[in-house]
């Protein structure tokens, strides 16, 4: 089938005796205006006029150019040619340039219903190509005028709750990420092999710094207790007779705050003596060199994921003397508790921030007796593992309630959420009301497409 046969999909081609399918140009009115419209480029952060476009945000940008506002009815459907977008709009606006449709639904037809139809609709997804052409052999269900009301304040509750079962969802991550800190906070402050985990859900957000440690404990530079090594140099220039091995290794990109991400991993060539020394070994700490400034120190614990792997000049490898503190633990602490030391000792030049093999040397780290800091590192991955179940549930029901918005919506348009009242006006007679009414305005008044039925 070629695109100009192609057309939207409705949840389902059976409609309630009482309504009907109309053609696009008798649902909608265009009132695009190809004249009134702002590039880009001249959108300003702030101004009396929203500009409404293609992007996925409501509003792409402000613009003080009355001159320039949709001359479409309030409110008004913006849909986007090239992305799919569809946007309520009940303020007066500015068209975005390229790629954006202004629609209006004529009297008898709810205009909520109109936009709720719009969303239903599955149009064919051709990437960045344009849709509208689809939307216009698209027929649309209507529904009597009483009916289409009560199917749209229904929609408005039931789309009320799930708004805020979304925001209740969504806080979980931030209440993760505040119990992990909490979690840490208790571990390296000696609290948490002290037996006050239950206090954990009253704690606040700990700074940066632990500023206490059990009086057992001892604070040692990271350079007392590991070796440290930078990386091989990209680019670097080789004689002729070099024998070059070919390897994976590591990048900034790759080492994350707490995780590494091994989706993508570079090769390069070196020397075998070159390899020897900067091959990663099980349990090494990795840190990242360079970057951003707030990135400067993250990382994470090498498990062996890539045989015969190294790593580059900006991610230092960390590797820990026998029998001081687990790799994990190290990772743990420099991550939540290092920040400020590589804030404070980091170098910024006009891009990138980086920290020397000295300064990171330098850093205090807190070290309790191995056994202490072994069970320190199992509690934290037990509640760690703990709470990601949770987060994960959460995550699942969150996408949950976007498939049931999904449901609810299709189940409109089959005519289905709400009962049938036999007192409405059929939608043939409401469409017949639309026509004579159409017939009554000048020809000069109309949206584009609105001229005739077909």
């Amino acid at each position: 089938m070629s695109d100009d046969q192609l057309s939207g999909a409705w949840p389902s081609q059976q409609l309630p005796s009482s309504w009907v399918w109309i053609p696009f140009d008798q649902f909608w009115s265009d009132f695009t205006d190809s004249q009134k419209k702002l590039p880009q480029k001249s959108y300003r952060q702030a101004g009396r006029f929203a500009v409404v476009d293609q992007g996925e945000a409501l509003i792409g940008g402000y613009t003080d150019d009355e001159s320039l506002l949709s001359p479409a009815p309030l409110p008004a459907i913006v849909f986007g040619d090239h992305t799919r977008a569809v946007k309520f709009i009940d303020v007066p606006f500015v068209q975005g340039a390229d790629g954006v449709r202004v629609l209006g639904s004529p009297e008898g037809i709810d205009p909520i219903f109109a936009f709720k139809a719009l969303c239903a609709v599955n149009l064919p997804n051709k990437g960045y190509s344009r849709h509208f052409k689809f939307l216009k052999s698209t027929s649309f269900p209507l529904a009597p005028l009483e009916e289409q009301k009560r199917i749209v304040a229904k929609l408005d509750a039931l789309n009320a709750k799930s708004a805020r079962a979304r925001t209740e969802l969504a806080r979980i991550a931030t209440l993760v990420s505040r119990y992990k800190q909490a979690m840490l906070g208790k571990a390296f402050s000696g609290e948490l092999t002290a037996g006050q985990i239950s206090q954990l859900n009253t704690l606040s957000t700990p700074s940066f710094t632990v500023t206490r440690h059990p009086s057992h404990w001892r604070l040692m530079q990271l350079g007392d207790i590991a070796d440290i090594k930078s990386g091989i140099t990209l680019g670097k220039k080789r004689k002729p007779e070099d024998q070059l091995l070919e390897l994976p290794y590591l990048r900034v990109a790759n080492v994350q705050r707490g995780w590494l991400d091994l989706a993508e991993i570079k090769t390069i060539q070196v020397t075998a003596k070159e390899a020897e020394a900067l091959f990663l070994r099980d349990g090494d700490v990795l840190m990242n060199e360079g970057g951003d400034r707030d990135k400067l120190g993250r990382g994470w614990v090498w498990d062996s994921q890539i045989a015969d792997c190294i790593h580059q000049n900006h991610v230092f490898r960390v590797r820990l003397a026998p029998k001081t503190v687990p790799p994990r633990f190290l990772s743990y602490y420099t991550n939540e508790f290092g920040q400020k030391h590589f804030f404070d000792e980091g170098k910024q030049t006009t891009n990138l921030a980086s920290i020397s093999k000295s300064k990171l040397s330098a850093m205090e780290v807190p070290i309790p007796p191995f056994e202490e800091a072994v069970e320190i590192v199992r509690r934290i991955e037990s509640a760690f593992a703990r709470i990601d179940r949770l987060a994960s549930e959460a995550k699942r029901a969150l996408e949950l309630v976007g498939k049931l918005d999904d449901a609810i919506l299709a189940k409109a348009f089959r005519g289905e959420l709400e009962p049938q009242d036999e007192n409405d006006e059929p939608a043939e007679k409401l469409l017949e009301r639309i026509h004579a009414e159409r017939a009554a305005i000048p020809k000069t008044k109309r949206g584009r497409g609105t001229l005739r039925a077909k």
